[in-house]
């Protein structure tokens, strides 16, 4: 059978993030993605310059029209904008029983734009904290999500994820690309209380945009096909390191470029842009 995994995010018009990022993740996933667009955006690599929410009625309407005719897999959930567009997507996910939903709670842009409501923090953890099969914040994401500081040591990460459990997210991975020293550690603590740690070096380049995007269309992309969830957030973890690796080998934009997600590709294909 084909993997099928559903992104329900914004759209950034330079490419880089948002819907964009997760169609592009799963291709390189061998992962036919569908797509559900609540935002629109005018952005590009140097900032977001607006943002048009699309009507719930429409958004509904969307959901409906994939989960009534494709087999979704896996769902990742991103840029909602809106606490109104929260409560229509959380209501879509109930309303089709939709099944291994990864959400990244996006409230900023790498550029430093706001892309959620400050009123909506609250509907995240009120409507979509209890359908999540996982939640991936940042730190800074983590903290807002918290009402506290971003965690800047392996115990205050730990404390946060156990925080974010208690408000009714069955499992959370905090990633600490944010974070500074040599390794960027991830944290996944699971349902029950298991932990792991995914390392990889951090890696000095500018070219970060959509990281975030991409790694949690890169976990739901490998539920869909099936994986367990650690094995999925491993895999995940190598393919976002490797793409931020191959950033550079790609010159986009003036700002902060995206990262490479056909790196596996293109570095294999004659005319590679490598």
């Amino acid at each position: 059978m084909t993997a099928i995994a559903l992104t329900i995010a914004g759209s950034d018009s330079s490419g880089g993030a948002g819907i964009q990022a997760d169609l592009k993740t799963f291709a390189a996933h061998q992962v036919y993605g569908a797509s559900v667009i609540v935002a629109l955006t005018a952005q590009n690599t140097r900032g977001v310059s607006a943002i048009h929410a699309v009507p719930r009625d429409f958004v509904a309407q969307q959901m409906d029209a994939v989960f009534e005719d494709l087999d979704v897999g896996a769902v990742k959930i991103g840029m909602l904008a809106t606490a109104e567009l929260i409560e229509t997507v959380a209501a879509g996910l109930k309303r089709h029983g939709a099944k291994n939903i990864v959400l990244d709670p996006v409230m900023i842009a790498a550029s430093g734009a706001r892309l959620l409501e400050s009123a909506a923090v609250e509907a995240i953890r009120t409507h979509l904290f209890p359908l999540a099969t996982l939640i991936t914040p940042n730190l800074p994401e983590a903290a807002a999500l918290l009402g506290t500081s971003p965690a800047e040591t392996d115990e205050a990460m730990d404390e946060q994820a156990e925080k974010l459990a208690a408000l009714g997210a069955a499992n959370v991975l905090v990633k600490g690309g944010h974070g500074t020293g040599e390794i960027s550690s991830d944290l996944l603590l699971l349902a029950g209380g298991a932990r792991q740690r995914f390392n990889a070096p951090r890696l000095e380049t500018r070219n970060t945009h959509g990281t975030g995007c991409t790694l949690s269309s890169a976990i739901a992309a490998n539920l869909a096909k099936g994986l367990e969830l650690p094995e999925a957030v491993g895999h995940a973890k190598t393919y976002i390191s490797a793409a931020i690796a191959a950033a550079d080998q790609v010159a986009v934009g003036h700002g902060h470029g995206p990262v490479h997600h056909f790196h596996h590709w293109w570095d294999r294909t004659e005319g590679s842009q490598s």
